[in-house]
């Protein structure tokens, strides 16, 4: 699945402008931030690879492919690993303890409790009058 997707990386000529523009304006604002108010001399650098970027994605674009297709791969490996992680994250920490708490409280979300002197389990609908209101806006 994955290995798919990095095959089919759209590296047209449209894609890699937008790339040269995109990620060499954050490079070149990084750099400026980095050298104004830090005073650090690798702020240079960082900006002086955002220039480069924008400058190739406007006059030659086609030159950058391999930094395009590096990044995307790069950024579909970390897409990939942080979609599972944070989901995991999500299930332990939230999910799970909300199923902890119902079991702890003996609350029923499903209301599957078996009652022998039903006839029925289905449940009835209050009867309203049908107003337009209720079909519009449905989402």
């Amino acid at each position: 699945m994955l290995k798919q997707e990095i095959k089919n990386i759209n590296a047209d000529l449209n894609e890699l402008k937008k790339f040269g523009k995109t990620v060499g304006a954050v490079f070149s604002a990084i750099g400026l931030f980095l050298f104004l108010y830090h005073k650090m001399q690798f702020g240079f650098y960082i900006g002086g690879l955002g220039i480069l970027l924008v400058l190739l994605g406007v006059i030659f674009p086609q030159s950058l492919k391999n930094p395009y297709k590096i990044w995307m791969t790069l950024a579909l490996v970390m897409g990939f690993f942080m979609s599972r992680l944070i989901l995991t994250i999500l299930f332990y920490f939230v999910v799970t303890p909300i199923g902890l708490l119902a079991k702890m409280f003996r609350k029923d979300f499903l209301d599957r409790k078996f009652n022998k002197e039903k006839s029925s389990y289905w449940n009835y609908r209050t009867k309203e009058e049908y107003q337009k209101v209720f079909t519009e806006r449905q989402f």
